[in-house]
């Protein structure tokens, strides 16, 4: 087949919503008066809705009552209102006659089709196919009214051109009758200018006027592309290019710049917004590139697909199919027998089923494929039949079917001999809690499919995408207690989101804030510069319930709760937030130092959930003392002792009491400046500190209760139950028993300090203590904590982790740490 003439063709196709308007016309006008080529065919589809519009008058054609006459002149007074904006009146009018004779011969056709109460496949070709001819020849006239582009504009009715027979693959192109055709057409006129040609249409062997289809007007523009032997065609839509998910689910999908022809089928094949495999046909054989583009922003990027693209990215797109059902096959009877594989699709295939993806182990005990939801009862049936002998025997157990799945699919000619590619996809679905049904895997390894629950589609889709770096990596975030330190939690990361976001493809989300009386709930993301505001402004009652609910939604991949309070109710959930696939961050001491049963199942429930659960904050706020502790242990060092000033608040009121001022002073003090907890007698129970050890045991291994920590309080006794506000108000009275301490501690050239102490046979005490002045203990930072790990490798000079242990920034910066430390092992690249 030799090109009609010879001159550089190139080929541009505009769906519908290209050509919505007149403003819409005036742009692709605008777009093909700008192309360098001096030959442009240019593929229409009729105008948005059109077609839709001329099927339904077919179909009110068939119902006796049905006014296809009403629809009949909204078709005609669009088309009027388009002309008459966008034509000279003399255009207009030649347009409009045309349109009238056809809009009679529409009238006609439906009038038999009223008799006859039925449609024949021709009669909706017929219809269905006006819209392209309205469409294309408007805007013919239009382009040549402009007059800004140099050669003739031509109309071409691809009625003439193309010849099409239809089997039981689709249409078949007769390309030697539509190379004549066209060259006929075209006639010997070296300056051909631009073809306005019509979509979707075509005609059979006989003349009679047929339909290219689904996706008929990109067919189309792949048909004259082949027959132009263009340089290239370029389909126009509304999207930019390609994308590498859908964007309804990956807001943050980005356009793929380049594809090879097979990525861009295997991608439409799984429900991709692609050109169709189908429609690339003609212009894969001859390899003439294809670029998908944006009527609507003509200059943003685009993609190219091509034999052999120039793209550094391994993996191009993920995309799904969604109600898919899983049908299997299983039995022993199975293994070794030749020709199962062959009665089984042999079987769906009389039944006319569809099979979308094949499954199957090296052991021959079963076998799997995923057919549409909606063929699935028919296909068990069909196959309890086909292998009824055998299920009555035994030597089946059973053909089964779930039919709540979808079909992830990771595609790209780069992950071929690329190790490791699979186990990303894997290892990404697995830290999102999405258990992988089915796998198959082509060995062209371009292309791994997965089958996971239809629930979780959106959450694996969103975490593999995220795996590749194709986009950000988000976490749905929720803080609970925005007071001291949520409060400076928010403020850091608020702070540091954009350069996480940018730097790392790190998203951490907070779509939700919750108090004890009150809760922020939101769908995109609280924005962290304003959350006060929108706090008292829009929040509702407190319901952990349906906080936990809000943050751990299925369509995004991780989810986690940071609980910023010292609230035991709180702490009591956490159990079931780890086991609902939440992940947890937490300074609160109440989970890890309660009950011991209780504390044993909230470990269970991290393997229930797949979820991590992270507290370092729990004993040093941002000091790596329990990461220190795993060290020792997960590298063979045996921990002998532990102890230190674990409280931050008790080193800061040891520090600063020197006798000049009342203890009871340096307490409020404390407080003011956030160095307690907001009842301190928290910190002064000596409770705090006895959590800590309970903590750091446990981690050791050991089985402790609170019971078994001797405490020494330094909470008078009569003001154990009183509110605060009396306690702070009374604590003076007890000002003299500590001064009296104090001055006898100093008599003996010592200080006091309130330490706690752990052994590895589980001894553990915590209360007030003398130390010599030149002791570590003695000489520390106002809020400074101090460990001192006495292990088999650190005995004689032991182990110490020191620093701030106090105040809403170390603390806050702790969890941040912790999250961030999430975040890495969720996949993020920090």
């Amino acid at each position: 087949m030799s090109s009609p003439v010879d001159v550089a063709w190139a080929v541009h196709k505009f769906g519908g919503s290209s050509l919505a308007d007149a403003a819409c016309f005036e742009r692709v006008a605008h777009i093909i008066e700008s192309q360098p080529e001096p030959a442009v065919g240019v593929v229409l589809s009729a105008c948005k809705g059109v077609t839709d519009q001329l099927l339904g008058l077919v179909s009110l054609a068939e119902e006796p009552d049905g006014d296809f006459r009403a629809q009949l002149a909204q078709l005609r007074l669009r088309h009027e209102s388009l002309a008459q904006t966008l034509l000279s009146a003399s255009a207009a009018v030649d347009y409009l006659a045309r349109l009238e004779r056809e809009l009679a011969d529409i009238e006609g056709v439906l009038q038999a089709v009223r008799l006859t109460r039925s449609a024949s496949r021709q009669v909706l070709d017929l219809v269905a196919g006006f819209g392209e001819i309205w469409s294309s020849r408007l805007f013919a006239a239009y382009l040549a009214h402009r007059q800004k582009r140099s050669g003739a504009v031509r109309w071409l009715d691809a009625r003439e051109v193309v010849v099409v027979e239809w089997g039981p693959l689709g249409p078949r192109v007769d390309w030697d009758a539509s190379a004549l055709r066209l060259k006929t057409a075209l006639g010997t006129d070296s300056h051909p200018g631009t073809l306005a040609i019509t979509g979707f249409i075509a005609a059979d062997p006989r003349g009679v006027p047929t339909t290219l289809g689904r996706n008929g007007s990109d067919f189309s523009a792949s048909i004259f592309g082949a027959l132009l032997e263009a340089v290239a065609i370029h389909i126009w839509t509304d999207v930019d290019g390609v994308l590498s998910a859908d964007p309804r689910r990956v807001p943050d999908a980005q356009v793929i710049d380049a594809l090879s022809y097979n990525e861009a089928m295997e991608l439409a094949y799984f429900g991709a917004k692609v050109i169709h495999p189908q429609t690339m046909a003609p212009a894969v054989g001859r390899e003439i590139p294809i670029w998908i583009r944006n009527t609507f922003a003509p200059d943003h990027p685009a993609t190219l697909i091509c034999a052999k693209p120039s793209s550094e990215l391994a993996v191009k797109g993920i995309t799904s199919i969604e109600n898919i059902a899983l049908i299997n096959l299983e039995g022993a009877g199975m293994i070794g027998v030749p020709g199962t594989a062959h009665r089984l699709f042999g079987a769906l295939r009389e039944e006319g089923i569809s099979v979308i993806l094949i499954s199957q182990g090296s052991s021959e005990h079963s076998i799997c494929c995923a057919v549409p939801k909606e063929q699935s009862e028919r296909a068990v049936r069909v196959l309890r039949e086909a292998f009824a002998r055998e299920l009555q025997d035994g030597q089946i157990q059973a053909v089964e079917t779930d039919p709540e799945l979808a079909i992830l699919a990771v595609v790209g000619d780069g992950m071929a001999g690329m190790p490791g590619v699979a186990a990303k996809v894997f290892g990404a679905l697995g830290n999102a809690a999405v258990n992988v049904r089915a796998i198959a895997q082509g060995a062209s390894e371009r292309n791994i499919s997965v089958v996971v629950p239809a629930r979780a589609a959106t959450r694996a889709l969103r975490a593999v995408h995220a795996s590749f770096y194709l986009s950000a990596h988000t976490l749905s975030v929720g803080v609970i207690g925005p007071g001291t330190v949520g409060r400076v939690l928010l403020e850091q990361l608020a702070s540091q989101r954009q350069r996480l976001l940018s730097e790392f493809k790190l998203d951490l989300r907070v779509r939700g804030i919750s108090s004890s009386r009150q809760m922020l709930l939101s769908e995109r993301g609280v924005a962290l510069d304003s959350w006060r505001e929108e706090f008292d402004r829009s929040a509702q009652p407190a319901d952990l319930e349906a906080f936990a609910a809000h943050v751990g939604v299925d369509y995004l991949p991780h989810r986690v709760i940071i609980d910023c309070t010292a609230s035991g109710e709180v702490a009591a959930h956490y159990a079931d937030w780890l086991a609902q696939g939440i992940h947890i961050v937490t300074p609160n001491k109440k989970a890890n130092s309660g009950n011991l049963g209780d504390y044993r199942a909230l470990r269970e429930s991290r393997s229930t959930g797949g979820t991590h659960y992270l507290y370092e904050a729990t004993v040093g706020a941002g000091l790596p003392v329990i990461q220190t502790l795993r060290d020792l242990q997960q590298t063979g060092d045996e921990i002998h002792s532990i102890e230190g000033i674990f409280s931050g608040t008790l080193a800061y009121l040891f520090n600063v009491y020197d006798g000049t001022r009342a203890f009871s002073a340096i307490v409020r003090e404390a407080k003011d400046l956030g160095y307690t907890e907001p009842d301190p007698r928290d910190d002064l129970s000596g409770m705090d500190v006895a959590r800590k050890l309970i903590i750091l045991g446990r981690e050791m291994g050991l089985s402790l209760e609170l019971d078994d920590v001797a405490i020494e309080s330094l909470v008078p006794a009569d003001l154990v139950s009183s509110s605060i506000e009396e306690f702070l108000a009374r604590l003076p009275e007890y000002d003299q028993a500590i001064q009296a301490r104090h001055e006898a501690a100093r008599s003996r050239g010592r200080v006091l300090r309130y330490v706690g102490r752990l052994t590895a046979n589980g001894e553990a005490r915590v209360g007030v203590e003398e130390f010599d002045a030149q002791h570590a203990f003695a000489n520390i930072a106002l809020t400074d904590n101090v460990v001192r790990f006495a292990t088999s490798r650190y005995n004689s000079n032991p182990l110490i982790v020191q620093g701030p242990g106090a105040g809403p920034a170390v603390t806050a910066g702790g969890i941040f740490a912790d999250l961030l430390r999430l975040s890495a092992y969720l996949g993020a690249r920090l």
